[in-house]
């Protein structure tokens, strides 16, 4: 298993950059690889990616989520995989945003990938995308959902 951390900085405010993040369905905009993400209900969520040309399906569920503060999964089944997205208020105008995510490669071209260091460069571009996304929209998401989702067993 494979940790990756990347953090951007991004030019909106921590509500801002936190709502566009719930709106999961917008990820394929600045996610390399990700064709579609259906969100089911609150918690869980149905992907659809490309890597290499192969296309892969999987569940994921949301395992903590709390307004302006983090964004927590794991997969259901598919690729072994879960993380957390933290936001930090830099400013009024200014939040950092942290991916950390644990990810098992599944099959030979994803090892390969990972021990090229494929993963993190992906992992790298796509919060560069979230930034050059987030900052284009003028400071406005796409949306937001600002319900609590409680870690299991809390």
């Amino acid at each position: 298993m494979s940790t990756i951390t990347e953090s951007v900085d991004v030019d909106v405010d921590v509500s801002t950059a936190y709502n566009q993040w719930t709106q999961f369905e917008s990820f394929p905009e600045f996610m390399e690889g990700v064709e579609q993400i259906r969100q089911l209900d609150d918690t869980h969520m149905h992907w659809v990616t490309k890597v290499g040309g192969a296309t892969r399906e999987f569940d994921a569920t949301i395992t903590e989520q709390h307004p302006d503060e983090r964004v927590a999964w794991t997969s259901d089944s598919g690729p072994n995989h879960a993380g957390v997205i933290t936001f930090h208020r830099l400013g009024d105008n200014r939040t950092r945003v942290t991916a950390q995510m644990d990810i098992d490669p599944d099959g030979f071209a994803e090892q390969a990938g990972d021990k090229l260091g494929i993963l993190d460069r992906r992992v790298h571009g796509d919060m560069e995308r979230f930034k050059a996304f987030i900052e284009k929209r003028g400071g406005r998401e796409t949306g937001a959902w600002r319900g609590d989702v409680e870690r299991p067993g809390s």
